[in-house]
């Protein structure tokens, strides 16, 4: 078998070969990131799918590869005019000043509110009070694109309040509407420590007057209970006033209460009327709105009304009559949680639920489903109402929650770093808390259009950001960047029938907009012509992907993407051999055809990298291929011949024969280390004229010149190497001048040293014994030397030794 071997030419190539590859994965993977940067934008094929994702421009200039129109923004060199590129606009369009708060400075150095409750009152009147900034702006905003809004909420002094207290006026309430008319002075005073500008108003509620609700037997009717009052639903007692304290105390006593059957009561038909008539009830506009829900029972909500035979949905609507009497309660439901919690929302009341200890837990829970109430625990008799609402208003003023009206295409995060002055860390919250007279907050709504809504009347939505509780907002009028302007019919560029387009679409942002019957980018294509030839032109054989996925197929032809081409798409001009870092080696080599490369005249091999020509294969001053040893392959002599191992850039070195080693042998040992066969000085120097080695350090063979290694083993089991060099000028031997013996083993010492081992081992083992014997016999002694101490019987008596008895008997004595 013929053994083949590599210049030094062919082993550079092969080196030169692995750093091509790692570069043209270096280059495929940086194309790979370029394409992903353009990824998003390209292949979209109208302006309106080209803004809706980020980052993306459109660009509308004629006679431009549609791939290319949707690129990325500062990414690719359209004409200024040309571009889409439709950007976030925000600007403020109302901004009135924030009210400041006005203080006096006490002799005790500390701040504290104006004195003249008439001044105040005239100025909160005479001036209106803001405490959101700004008030109003305009947002345009594309989809995906996240925009922040800053505003700031500042709690302004001496802010009116409204208070309606509205008390379920059962018969287990009676003693409660005892205590709260005794009570009235007093709710009013602390009221006015907040605010001089406050009103009070009263209701009463009990439950709809059909069964199984109310007791419908008509002497019931008259009188439920001993004492007690006709039954009603909702009754406006006294609508929201000045705050007299004396009116508000007889209107309560006044008051009588009523009987009913079931344990809950109608407060949801209450709660509703109360918050939905709010001219009847007395609401202003600007003022904190504080609705005041006492009861000690549960409640009914939308589906109860059914057990009365009462079907009819509640329609949030006020059906209060000129006596404050709410004239639907046996006409239609009681409303829903959700309707509670809208109409609250809507009219921007705060609910405090005030219920005694048997229904406090049913409220905490409702809270959590009524924006911006609150529940407190109240007494049996209601004595600390007082205390609970101005518990629950300072608990309420001291926060503030923003919210929106916001629909689901549009998402809004608030941030906020807290109050002005104690700023921390910015959290992503709608909520910050112990807010005082004067304090600031700034917070920013982040904008997030997710998607454009399908009805284009809803690309334009006002959306309002307001505290809970409070009557003002900041209304963003939002706008949705959904589409281009050139995509409408009244932009200068937009063309209808174009000719652009075969005067069958159009022309618009500079691509055709096709009629049902036509498509294509100029609109030359005819779907009922299409449809009639029922074949599918752009796609080979099964495929279910048109134009191989790298172009588009435009009636019936494919039109292919940057270097792709061919009938399908199917071939390329940059996926072939790579040599030196050039395609197929370079122009000058051959050129990259569907995949593979084209070789020019003179040239072959994968990448067109090897010559045809012979000439770098003939030795100087030599007219043969390879010196006549060997063959030219790419340029390259391959040594490799049937009579054997030639060496050299040109196979101009002698063969070489495994049985050299063998040969050399006997002359080497005799000559170097005077052993083996022809140690004899005489024998030596006549068998071994030939050679002469050279004493080396260190044998180390060199390849490139082509020498041998020999590694050979003496009588002594010593090692000794040498190599060798045939050449025209004889044979060039080099050997190591010292021999690698194994190191010497004294088996004598190995085996004495095992017996003193042993002996030693066992020596250590008896004086071991000896020493444990000893120790414990020496104890066992101590420890009978101490128990005869202890003993406290004499050595010479034995105690447990008794001394025998003898009897003798005289059969003589008579006894006498």
């Amino acid at each position: 078998m013929p053994r083949y071997t590599y210049g030094p030419s062919q082993v550079q190539i092969i080196k030169i070969s692995a750093m091509q590859l790692w570069t043209v994965l270096w280059a495929l993977c940086a194309l790979c990131f370029v394409t992903n940067a353009q990824a998003p934008c390209s292949g979209l094929q109208n302006c309106s799918a080209c803004i809706r994702t980020p980052k993306c421009a459109w660009c509308s200039k004629p006679d431009l590869d549609l791939n290319k129109r949707c690129f990325v923004e500062d990414g690719m060199a359209c004409p200024l005019e040309y571009t889409q590129k439709l950007s976030t606009a925000y600007y403020i369009t109302k901004k009135t000043k924030l009210t400041e708060a006005r203080r006096t400075k006490t002799s005790s150095s500390s701040w504290s509110s104006s004195s003249s409750s008439s001044s105040s009152s005239s100025s909160s009147s005479s001036a209106q009070i803001v405490q959101i900034y700004p008030q109003r702006a305009s947002l345009k905003l594309r989809v995906n694109e996240a925009f922040r809004i800053n505003f700031t909420y500042a709690q302004a002094e001496d802010y009116p309040i409204d208070l309606y207290y509205l008390m379920d006026l059962s018969k287990s309430m009676e003693d409660d509407k005892d205590k709260l008319s005794s009570l009235g002075t007093q709710l009013v005073d602390s009221m006015n420590k907040i605010t001089s500008n406050f009103r009070l108003g009263f209701g009463s509620f009990v439950d709809k007057v059909v069964m199984p609700y109310v007791s419908t037997v008509p002497k019931n009717l008259l009188e439920p209970c001993p004492g007690c009052a006709a039954p009603y639903g909702f009754r406006n007692v006294m609508a929201l006033g000045s705050g007299n304290a004396t009116e508000f105390a007889a209107k309560v006593k006044s008051e009588n209460v009523s009987g009913n059957l079931d344990a809950p009561e109608g407060g949801f038909d209450a709660i509703m009327q109360a918050v939905v008539c709010r001219k009847k009830i007395g609401w202003r506009d600007q003022a904190r709105r504080l609705l005041v829900f006492s009861t000690d029972a549960g409640f009914h909500y939308a589906g109860d009304g059914k057990l009365g035979g009462i079907v009819r949905p509640n329609d949030g609507e006020c059906h209060l009559d000129d006596s404050g009497l709410y004239t639907h309660s046996t006409l239609q439901d009681y409303p829903s949680i959700s309707q509670v919690n809208l109409m609250v929302k809507k009219n921007a009341i705060n609910v405090i639920f005030a219920v005694t200890a048997e229904q406090i837990n049913i409220y905490e829970q409702l809270k959590d489903h009524v924006e911006g109430s609150s529940s407190g625990k109240l007494s049996n008799d209601s004595s600390n109402v007082v205390h609970l609402v101005r518990e629950q208003y300072d608990k309420i003023s001291s926060t503030v929650e923003i919210k929106d009206n916001s629909s689901s295409s549009v998402q809004i995060k608030y941030f906020t770093r807290g109050i002005e002055g104690k700023e921390g860390e910015e959290k992503e919250t709608n909520k910050c808390a112990e807010l005082k007279v004067g304090s600031r907050v700034n917070f920013s709504a982040e904008f997030l259009v997710r998607k454009c809504p399908p009805n284009k009347a809803d690309w334009k939505q006002t959306i309002e950001i307001y505290p809970v509780g409070i009557n003002e907002s900041l209304v963003v009028d939002l706008e949705l960047i959904c589409d281009c302007p050139c995509e409408n019919p009244s932009h200068p560029t937009y063309e209808v029938k174009s000719d652009k387009c075969h005067s069958v679409g159009d022309h618009m942002c500079g691509v055709c907009k096709c009629d049902d019957q036509h498509f294509g980018r100029s609109c030359e294509c005819d779907e009922v012509k299409k449809e009639t030839e029922g074949v599918n032109m752009c796609r080979p054989d099964n495929s279910t992907v048109d134009c191989t996925g790298r172009g588009m197929c435009v009636c019936g032809e494919c039109e292919c993407e940057g270097d792709y081409y061919g009938t399908y798409c199917e071939c390329d001009r940059i996926s072939c051999n790579y040599y030196n870092n050039q395609l197929c080696s370079g122009p000058d080599h051959g050129i990259c055809d569907c995949g593979e490369c084209r070789c020019n005249e003179n040239w072959t091999g994968k990448a067109c990298e090897c010559s045809t020509s012979n000439a770098t294969c003939i030795a100087p001053n030599d007219t043969r291929i390879c010196s006549g040893n060997g063959v030219c392959e790419c340029g390259v002599c391959n040594c490799g011949t049937e009579e054997g191992h030639y060496t050299g850039e040109f196979c101009d070195r002698l063969p070489l024969s495994a049985g050299k080693c063998e040969e050399y042998k006997d002359c080497v040992q005799c000559q170097m280390y005077k052993k083996g066969v022809l140690k004899d000085e005489e024998d030596c120097a006549a068998n071994c004229t030939e050679i002469t080695p050279i004493a080396v350090d260190y044998v180390e063979e060199d390849k490139a010149k082509g020498e041998q290694l020999c590694v050979h083993f003496d009588e002594d089991d010593c090692r000794f190497k040498f190599v060798y060099l045939v050449t025209s000028d004889g044979v060039a031997i080099r050997a190591q001048e010292k021999l690698d013996c194994p190191t010497e083993v004294y088996f004598l010492g190995i085996v004495l040293g095992v017996i003193a081992a042993v002996v030693l081992i066992g020596l250590a083992v008896l004086l071991l014994w000896k020493l444990l014997t000893t120790i414990h016999d020496r104890r066992e002694f101590a420890k009978f030397e101490k128990e005869r101490m202890l003993a406290k019987w004499d050595t010479g008596e034995n105690p447990i030794y008794k001394q025998a008895t003898s009897t003798f008997k005289n059969p003589t004595y008579a006894g006498k």
